[in-house]
Formats: C-alpha cells, structure tokens, sequence
C-alpha cells in the first residue's frame, strides 16, 4: 500500500464516521423535538428535523 492508498482509505473512514454521528445527532434532535442549528447564506437559520418517513 502506498501513501496515496492510505490517505484514501482513511479518507473514506472519516467521511463514514461523520455521516454516522450526522445521523444520530437528526435521531436524537427528532427524539428530543429540538431545533437544529445550521448555517445558511451566512445566517444562523434554526430549523426542525423532519421526521423519518
């Protein structure tokens, strides 16, 4: 395995990781019925997690 091989695949376990934990925080925000706060067109917008389908 190369260096390039390396970067990539931990790469690829990050983005995996803060999928996860961006998912759990929507579960725990839908569970809690809080707002989740988000940056948008540099405005802070609070917005309420939709429920799942």
């Amino acid at each position: 395995m190369n260096i390039n091989e390396i970067q990539t695949e931990e790469k690829r376990k990050i983005l995996e990781g803060l999928e996860k934990v961006y998912e759990k925080l929507l579960e725990f925000k839908r569970l809690q019925n809080s707002e989740l706060v988000v940056l948008r067109d540099n405005k802070i917008v609070k917005i309420k997690p939709q429920p799942q389908p």
